[in-house]
């Protein structure tokens, strides 16, 4: 691994479940139970010792099936089937003890669950864990992106190109046009880590930016993002900064999409071939073996 990168936290001989990284997701709505189920194998399978899924009541029976090595917590849902405004009470009590909080990963945009995000991450107390803010968690923010200064300093943004556009409110043109110029001045307003995905990445924050040069074609495919979702809360809970999480957690989660590509091709690629591309990777940074950034079908 290149030395410009941060460094893989190293697990020690003496190492147990609770002190390598607890990690809460907040995600899942009825028919996008999925997203949540990816975010939380991703944090496990990048080193997260428990993982714990807060989500809609009547998802929760889909994930504690579909989610064998990870907790689940139901809590009140909206109509629709996603989280609703008064499970604000119940989240809060669930955060004490966490390591990192993820947020998002299939939320869906109902009203209900967009003004909870809204309320649990404007008052987060000072002694909350590090967030990582994708998908719908982003979406709650639309029109309202001054609201994400509460989190400065201590949260990770992960947007793609269009979850962007909504944020910080430039045309397409304008972001094709000038992506680096456009994301510095976003960061600079908000003071919050974020995560340009697409090809060559951009993680940007208060004082530095970093391209990132791994990852292939193949990771076009729904469910990705969510994947790195849970890596990089996974290193915010071993404890790296959040810039530190995002840069590395970017890097290896294009790699594990190269080894993926490198069995299943670009066009077959799914996002469950991540989980196990990253199993690949981190053993190979954990034994110093020799990983290609390069991947082709």
């Amino acid at each position: 691994m290149s030395a410009s990168l941060p460094s893989f936290p190293a697990r020690p001989l003496d190492a147990h479940k609770g002190n390598v990284g607890d990690v809460l997701v907040v995600g899942g709505s009825r028919g996008m139970s999925g997203a949540a189920f990816l975010a939380a194998k991703g944090a496990l399978r990048t080193g997260a010792g428990k993982v714990t899924v807060a989500c809609p009541a009547s998802v929760n029976a889909v994930l504690e099936v579909k989610t064998t090595c990870v907790m689940t917590r139901p809590l009140p849902e909206s109509a629709a089937g996603t989280l609703a405004r008064s499970a604000e009470g119940p989240l809060r009590a669930l955060l004490p003890g966490r390591d990192a909080l993820a947020v998002g990963p299939g939320l869906s945009r109902d009203p209900e669950t967009e003004a909870l995000v809204r309320a649990l991450l404007g008052e987060l107390p000072a002694e909350s864990p590090p967030v990582v803010l994708d998908a719908d968690g982003l979406n709650a923010f639309e029109g309202k992106a001054d609201e994400l200064q509460a989190l400065a300093g201590r949260a990770v943004l992960t947007p793609h190109p269009g979850e962007f556009r909504r944020l910080a409110g430039c045309s397409q043109q304008d972001l094709l046009a000038h992506r680096e110029e456009v994301l510095r001045a976003f960061v600079a307003r908000v003071g919050v880590v974020t995560v340009l995905k697409g090809h060559r990445s951009l993680v940007a924050g208060p004082d530095a930016i970093h391209v990132n040069e791994t990852g292939n074609p193949g990771m076009a495919t729904a469910g990705s993002g969510d994947v790195l979702t849970g890596v990089v809360a996974a290193l915010l809970a071993a404890g790296l900064p959040p810039y530190e999480a995002a840069v590395l957690g970017v890097h290896l989660h294009g790699l594990a999409g190269d080894a993926a590509a490198r069995r299943t091709g670009w066009a077959p690629l799914i996002a469950t071939d991540l989980l196990e591309g990253l199993v690949e990777v981190i053993r190979g940074v954990e034994t110093r073996e020799p990983l290609l950034a390069e991947a082709r079908p």
